[in-house]
């Protein structure tokens, strides 16, 4: 199959590897990757602190981009962030329709019924779960919220790990509490954000995982600045990250 790569702005600015992870496994898995050059954002951020017409460019690039990408024979789009699938997903076209961009909102559409966060590709569409991956450590897992509320991805990740060779992955408590970030929600209200972000951190303490990981750079990074700053040892690392291990740098 070929895929086209939304490797999103937090990853292209922060986390790059993620990205290079994503491809590592599709790679892997006998898959072609391409990486359309327009891209640039899908303008969650803008939408949800009300900007939405200054969002609308963004989308149009957004949807320009990738439809172009389906033309020239992808056929599906993957980004390793439930939050921006999300909102190409719930967002694009209601706020292109609300612009009375008619046309955009069902264009909007067709590219959004192609866009897929990592696991869901992985299971529903590739139907699987062993990519072939191997971590030797104890891990646990934090779903996010806009994966597990907006796109209803269940276990979806949770069965890509369990299929990773050599892992110990533990329980999370509480894992379905927000970690607090919420984009412009951390700044806004930061004594509420940091108030959540540390139940987060006491709950991951308690399972003694030497890695964190979730589907969402943003929530890693919220997260991993806690815990760094009580020096845990915990480190943080996105899905892809873990799935692309192969035990190749583990003799």
């Amino acid at each position: 199959m070929r895929i086209a790569l939304f490797v999103t702005c937090l990853g292209d600015a922060l986390n790059p590897e993620v990205g290079r992870a994503t491809v590592r496994i599709l790679e892997r898995l006998g898959h072609e990757v391409t990486f359309p050059a327009g891209q640039t954002c899908c303008g969650q951020m803008h939408t949800n602190t009300g900007y939405q017409r200054q969002a609308l460019g963004i989308i149009r690039q957004y949807v320009d981009t990738f439809e172009r990408a389906l033309a020239d024979g992808a056929e599906a789009i993957i980004a390793p962030s439930g939050s921006c699938v999300g909102s190409v997903r719930h967002q694009h076209t209601y706020v292109a329709r609300r612009a009375g961009e008619t046309q955009l909102a069902a264009r909007a559409a067709t590219v959004a019924e192609h866009t897929y966060e990592l696991s869901e590709l992985l299971v529903d569409v590739l139907g699987v779960t062993d990519v072939g991956a191997y971590f030797p450590h104890r891990v646990t897992y934090h779903p996010t919220c806009h994966s597990l509320r907006m796109l209803g991805v269940g276990d979806k990740p949770l069965q890509l790990l369990r299929a990773v060779r050599g892992i110990d992955l533990v329980e999370l408590p509480a894992a379905q509490q927000c970690c607090g970030f919420g984009g412009t929600f951390a700044l806004k209200n930061a004594a509420t954000s940091t108030a959540m972000l540390a139940d987060k951190v006491t709950h991951i303490r308690k399972t003694e995982a030497a890695v964190l990981t979730a589907g969402d750079a943003s929530c890693l990074m919220h997260i991993g600045g806690g815990l760094r700053h009580l020096r845990t040892g915990v480190q943080v690392m996105h899905l892809a990250q873990i799935l692309a291990e192969d035990g190749s740098a583990h003799p």
